[in-house]
């Protein structure tokens, strides 16, 4: 079943997520957020990247005043990150948030978890429910004898319905842990009880490394289940990152068009160039295009055309020669110190040469 196509619609700014609407990517600034410049720069660059939200902390009201200024620069919803004070939230909206995120377990008691529903209410600005493992409440975690998919769940809808009592619902909700079967299991409890938009990710996930294994790994998992409308790949590295590997989950997915998917041979006997290096240039150089196409990168003149022979275009190198493959037949021989030229332009040139 598709969950998401079932989901109720949310604005956030000018994005609309829920009821079958494409998947966003989000991620969050690891700036000061009061630094308006700094700030303003790497959301910039992560919308460059791709990415369609971006969440910025707002521990107080230098950063709650912040988002005034940032948001005349930048082009996506900004969500405002609320941990406690309920003051911030209603700061944050005021000067112009999109979202907020909150947990209305700490934000303060129900008359100041009110407080700011009405505020958001009044703005239109949905509220993003937040739940993770390592904020379960006490009584939840003695009732399942420990951190469980059910106790999140339960957590979940459990905040979810303090927020409806207080006739609102404009709501996004999210449910992370950093173990990720854990984390699995809940959204497949969540998502068929939940009529919300779901913003979906493992949290803590780790370094770019580790962390986008297990994000692959579970965000792969649950998206296939139809579950989610917004995602973020939490890693400990450059925000960027996390943008790339959710491009390449979803398109891997068929979840999201657009951009190329590079496909390269691991390294043999057989090979006679240095594809390692080949093949991180030709990712690098490809993340600049947004072609929907598939590009090969094989090590072997030999048996390089019949396994690039799915893709839309390949190069295969040899010692000294490589070759320049078309839908896995041979176009022409190229030096192999041109085998990356060639390929750019191939691609600078793609459309007009391929009828797009």
């Amino acid at each position: 079943m598709n969950y998401r196509d079932n989901t109720r619609t949310v604005k956030i700014g000018n994005r609309v997520i829920g009821g079958g609407n494409p998947i966003l990517i989000q991620s969050m600034t690891n700036t000061k957020t009061d630094d308006i410049e700094a700030t303003i720069k790497q959301i910039l660059r992560l919308e460059e990247a791709g990415c369609e939200i971006i969440r910025c902390t707002v521990p107080d009201m230098e950063a709650a005043k912040a988002i005034r200024e940032i948001k005349k620069s930048i082009s996506i919803p900004l969500v405002a990150d609320i941990h406690f004070d309920y003051k911030m939230a209603i700061a944050a909206i005021e000067n112009g948030a999109d979202k907020v995120r909150i947990n209305p377990g700490n934000i303060g008691g129900k008359e100041k978890l009110k407080a700011v529903v009405d505020c958001a209410s009044d703005a239109g600005v949905p509220i993003r429910v937040g739940v993770n493992s390592g904020s379960l409440e006490k009584e939840l975690i003695e009732k399942y004898h420990g951190v469980t998919a059910d106790g999140l769940v339960e957590s979940a809808l459990d905040k979810v319905g303090m927020i409806e009592d207080f006739g609102y619902d404009e709501i996004v909700v999210s449910i992370k842990s950093s173990d990720v079967l854990m984390c699995i299991k809940a959204h497949e409890k969540l998502a068929p009880v939940c009529r919300y938009p779901l913003h979906v990710g493992i949290t803590e996930a780790g370094t770019v490394r580790s962390g986008n294994i297990k994000s692959a790994v579970g965000l792969g998992i649950i998206l296939n289940e139809g579950i989610g409308d917004t995602i973020r790949v939490s890693l400990t590295g450059d925000p960027i990152e996390e943008i790339v590997s959710a491009k390449r989950i979803l398109k891997t997915l068929g979840l999201k068009k657009g951009g190329i998917e590079v496909v390269s041979c691991p390294t043999c006997g057989r090979t006679q160039i240095d594809l390692i290096s080949l093949a991180n240039e030709v990712e690098n150089l490809t993340a600049g295009y947004d072609l929907d196409i598939k590009v090969a990168v094989m090590g072997c003149v030999v048996n390089g055309p019949g396994e690039a022979k799915e893709a839309d275009i390949g190069i295969a190198g040899g010692k000294g020669v490589g070759l320049l493959i078309k839908n896995g037949e041979i176009i022409k021989k190229i030096p192999e110190d041109e085998l990356l030229s060639t390929l750019k332009y191939e691609l600078d040139n793609w459309e007009q040469n391929n009828g797009c």
